[in-house]
């Protein structure tokens, strides 16, 4: 099995996919994915329609059903049903009368109402957030939006005010619902790089190769995206502007061998990837416009899947094959120090938290002569190599990544031969499939 793993393709360690010991969900669970605080019961009411323009009613149904999903997937509320709110539709402050929504059955502690309207093709939009135990001065938020009219823009209202509302109720922690996720479809018929919205909406194609694209990586401020892709001289790192709509140069990603799995380092100065130029593949950095690589691992086997310690960028995570089975270490920027992380079985993917404490990878610790078969998503403590497994034996699930609010997971599950991006909670509760058309594979989180 261990010439098997040597002779296998480098690429495929990006697709592959217990009976062990299983903790549950302890305190280090909690407080490092940011989940532990007491949930807040938050109430969002549907707001009110001022005006007779035949569009304010489909974009505030959209607006609606948008801010709600927003606020329920954050993972640190408990949603007021629809079913139990007041059946009034405050529009103003004026109009709020607490004592219906902090009362049985809605009992909120929090509730978000406001106005919306369609007026010379503007979409305008008037939203609060009052506090219900505090009658006598209950405004915790207020915001105003004035954009053109749009489904697009009704969503992306509600998606600024739902993450008003998350970052000032969740410690300051900016929230998720403005964030995008690249990711790879084969729904052009290659596998090219595409983008969605956190929660699966405007799915859309990045790249336009006509070949074999994969393993992307946005950049920390969203202006490049670095990825790997199959050209005439074998596999390569490359880059694309947005800034310029178009592939830009990146010289370390195509200087010889097979180079793969590129990643940012979080102050968007430095990028490690994989490469085979000098033999074995290898961990290579260099900067963020492909100057000064060089090779920072000398390990038997291959190692590949950089990840960087967002919180200091002292510390690189990486998949290595030097026992003959893949599995997670950890080691200092320059290479030193390396560690192992995981105890055996079939361990690839690693992304690291952005607190800096926490890993995420796909594990498959019943691993043997034969199929890998089953694989799930794990999160490990990276001071006591605590872990927990967040999925459950449902597909082969692999290619996690984090948020950037540190809550959520993104993830690939392949089922009946069949794959597609899921998201959930860190400690692997409200998990929600985002893509269904053709296969969908290897999620990243934008950083912002």
């Amino acid at each position: 099995m261990k010439a098997i793993f040597r002779l296998l393709p480098l690429y495929l360690f990006l697709f592959t996919f217990f009976n062990g010991f299983q903790l549950k969900a302890q305190d280090w669970v909690k407080i490092g994915t940011n989940l532990g605080n007491t949930t807040i019961r938050l109430a969002a009411a549907d707001f009110k329609p001022v005006g007779a323009d035949p569009q304010t009613i489909p974009l505030k149904s959209i607006f609606d059903s948008t801010l709600y999903s927003d606020l329920n997937n954050a993972g640190i509320f408990q949603m007021v049903s629809k079913s139990l709110a007041p059946q009034a539709t405050p529009g103003s402050p004026q109009e709020m009368v607490l004592s219906q929504w902090s009362a049985v059955p809605a009992n909120a502690a929090m509730v978000a109402f406001g106005a919306l309207s369609v007026t010379n093709g503007r979409l305008v939009v008037y939203g609060w957030l009052f506090d219900t135990s505090n009658p006598s001065n209950p405004q915790v938020l207020g915001k105003q939006y004035n954009e053109a009219a749009s489904e697009d823009m009704a969503r992306t209202i509600a998606h600024r005010f739902a993450d008003e509302i998350i970052a000032r109720l969740g410690g300051g922690i900016n929230g998720i619902a403005e964030t995008k996720i690249y990711y790879v479809s084969t729904a052009t018929g290659n596998k090219e790089i595409w983008v969605m919205d956190y929660d699966g909406q405007n799915q859309h194609p990045v790249t336009h190769f006509g070949t074999i694209t994969v393993s992307p990586r946005v950049s920390p401020d969203n202006s490049r995206l670095a990825f790997s892709t199959l050209g005439k001289y074998g596999w390569a790192v490359r880059m694309y502007s947005f800034d310029l709509s178009r592939a830009v140069s990146f010289a370390a990603g195509t200087e010889g061998g097979s180079n793969f799995t590129p990643a940012w380092s979080s102050d968007g100065s430095r990028i490690a990837f994989s490469s085979s130029r000098s033999g074995d593949s290898e961990i290579w950095v260099s900067d963020a416009s492909g100057g000064g690589a060089h090779r920072i691992t000398s390990l038997k086997g291959p190692n590949i899947s950089p990840t960087w310690n967002p919180k200091t960028n002292a510390q690189i995570a990486f998949t290595g094959g030097r026992t003959g089975e893949p599995q997670i270490y950890v080691m200092d920027q320059d290479g030193s120090n390396v560690q192992r992380m995981t105890d055996g079985g079939y361990a690839v993917s690693s992304s690291w938290s952005p607190n800096g404490g926490l890993l995420t990878f796909a594990w498959n610790r019943k691993y043997g002569p034969g199929d890998p078969g089953a694989q799930d998503i794990y999160v490990m403590d990276i001071a006591s190599k605590n872990w927990l497994q967040v999925t459950h034996e449902s597909g082969n699930n692999d290619c996690p990544a984090w948020s950037p609010d540190g809550r959520h997971i993104v993830f690939q599950r392949t089922i009946g031969g069949h794959t597609q991006i899921w998201t959930m909670l860190a400690d692997g509760t409200q998990q929600r499939q985002l893509t269904h058309a053709g296969n969908n594979s290897m999620p990243n989180w934008s950083w912002k």
